[in-house]
């Protein structure tokens, strides 16, 4: 067998060996963050990951969350293995210190063992980082030739921890989308990318049926992300990242989990910056609605609540994911626009809804870089249908408990409304680009805050019908461009206009990871300056100015 380098690097947990890339990046792959939730960690927040002796073997991807099968998404693939012990991230860093190594064949792994008390089961016991690193994980010490926590910090690099998209439903961390390696070697910065529980497993809120012998906890995927977080506090100085500037980014769902961390108490400190690229900044739900939610879960595995305990636990993955695809489907007829499976406004984890927190200037003072598509709902009225109300019907319905004064007043917003391009843009802006700007506008009192728009666009894109729709910025962002994406992108030309793009992209994103500042102002109420990112960029005094007028009238949005 042909030799494979690879590389070795200490962590809390053990030593870990992972591979050198073609390029000679440095690459650690499905390294757990958090015990196996799996038999009585099932719907319970995350504990602390085991120790192993010997080397783990990182060079391969992991597990991804359980989830439908997509062919849509190619992390969810009929050939990808899916597990419950899925909380595991991965880390991207340019070449250091550490030994380079040939493959010395099969890696030890840790055997399963019982999960230790837990990390924290609400965030009314949440300790220092310090302390949870003492008393949970004992530091073993860092293995000769790699970066040592204690390293010089002004050689460590920033680093940007990543959440994927998928509705909160679907993806994964692995997904090709998100490979990082042309990013990580445009900005000489360590990238890590993160598996978190998807579905009914860690978006929907059983607590209500929670007993004195079993606990339900609610937000567990976001309580994972946490878990992530103070993972990465304790070993990214290993890697060669600086834990002192951490920047979270994500799109789409993940951009929506950066916003909502920005208001969770128990993330404070773990995090020193934001960036949110398409988040549904309000698509976070009561108390109230989120228990009939559960109820209606448990209708559909089909038994009763007072069985609900037993059949929670006791249901195989595929059973728990086929009830959430039928709870989906139901809610998007039922409440248009509403998305069933994702994070609750608990009163404890998440105490107040973040579009109030950010529209306050009460979140988390970190800079905040966030920004949209130009043309945000195209996706759901032609690839994806049925996420987002597309029909006039599903509009009116989600307009139905508005004045019909402020509906009429959003609808004359959109010209040539009901077509089909007015509907697609008016749900993406409901979905996507109002709550960003009420979330900007708020946070722009605390700390600086930064706006752009994605515009660019292809041939391509614009005969399918696209555009500069959701998901298009992360090609430019990861520099894919080579990829199977890029190239259908492309296909028809605009390649080096994209590369261009793209450059110019990472450049911000980079900077902003390193400096917490980008090149254009920052956002105010008054002038509220964008960024438009397109062939050519430029700089626009309140894109969109009618339209955001217009939903202004609007509180029913979220």
């Amino acid at each position: 067998m042909a030799n494979v380098v690879s590389t070795q690097v200490q962590t809390a947990q053990g030593t870990l060996r992972g591979a050198l890339t073609p390029t000679g990046l440095r690459a650690f792959r499905a390294i757990p963050y958090a015990a196996p939730p799996v038999g009585n960690l099932r719907f319970r927040a995350p504990r602390p990951p085991e120790r192993w002796t010997g080397v783990r073997n990182a060079m391969h991807h992991g597990p991804v969350a359980p989830q439908r099968i997509s062919q849509y998404y190619s992390a969810a693939g009929p050939d990808t293995d899916q597990s419950e012990d899925c909380l595991t991230l991965s880390v991207l860093t340019p070449a250091a210190s550490s030994p380079v190594l040939p493959d010395a064949g099969p890696s030890l792994s840790p055997p399963d063992a019982a999960a230790p008390s837990a990390m924290r089961a609400s965030s009314a016991m949440r300790t220092s980082s310090a302390m949870r690193t003492s008393s949970a994980m004992p530091d073993a010490g860092p293995a000769a030739g790699s970066a040592a926590p204690d390293a010089d910090p002004a050689a460590l690099r920033p680093v940007i921890v990543w959440f994927h998209g998928g509705a909160f439903v679907r993806g994964a961390g692995s997904a090709p989308a998100y490979a990082g390696d042309a990013l990580v070697e445009h900005g000489d910065a360590v990238l890590v990318t993160v598996n978190y529980r998807l579905g009914a497993l860690g978006f929907l809120d059983f607590s209500q049926f929670s007993t004195p012998q079993r606990v339900f906890e609610s937000n567990l995927g976001l309580r994972d992300m946490v878990a992530a977080l103070e993972w990465v506090q304790r070993n990214i100085a290993a890697f060669g990242g600086d834990p002192s500037n951490v920047t979270i980014a994500g799109q789409s769902a993940g951009a929506t989990a950066v916003t909502t961390l920005m208001c969770v108490p128990s993330a404070a400190g773990l995090f020193h910056r934001a960036i949110a690229q398409s988040p549904a900044v309000a698509a976070v739900y009561g108390a109230e609605r989120a228990a009939g939610w559960a109820r209606d879960f448990i209708n559909w595995l089909h038994t009763t609540e007072s069985l609900a305990v037993d059949a929670l636990l006791g249901a195989p993955p595929t059973e728990l994911v086929a009830a959430a695809t039928r709870l989906m489907a139901l809610t998007q007829v039922e409440t248009p626009g509403a998305m069933c499976m994702s994070p609750v406004v608990d009163g404890d984890f998440l105490p107040e809804h973040p579009i109030d927190v950010l529209a306050a200037g009460r979140a988390h003072p970190v800079p905040l870089l966030i920004g949209s598509t130009k043309h945000e709902g195209a996706l759901f009225a032609t690839a994806r249908p049925g996420l987002l109300p597309i029909s006039a019907e599903s509009i009116n319905l989600m307009f139905e408990i508005t004045d019909p004064g402020a509906q009429l007043k959003v609808l004359s917003a959109y010209p040539g409304y009901p077509s089909k391009r007015a509907r697609a843009q008016l749900v993406g802006d409901a979905a996507f680009w109002v709550p960003g700007v009420h979330a900007a506008q708020g946070h722009a009192t605390v700390a600086p805050t930064f706006v752009y728009r994605y515009d660019f666009t292809t041939a391509a894109l614009n005969l399918k019908g696209h555009g500069a729709t959701h998901g298009t910025d992360l090609l430019p962002v990861f520099g894919n461009l080579d990829s199977s994406r890029g190239r259908a992108a492309t296909m028809l030309g605009g390649s080096e206009e994209l590369a261009g793009v793209s450059e110019r992209m990472q450049d911000q994103w980079l900077t902003f990871a390193r400096t917490g500042a980008v090149s254009w102002p920052v956002y105010d109420d008054v002038d509220r300056p964008t960024k438009i990112f397109s062939t050519t960029d430029r700089l626009i005094s309140d894109p969109g100015r009618e339209r955001r007028r217009a939903w202004d009238s609007v509180a029913t949005y979220r």
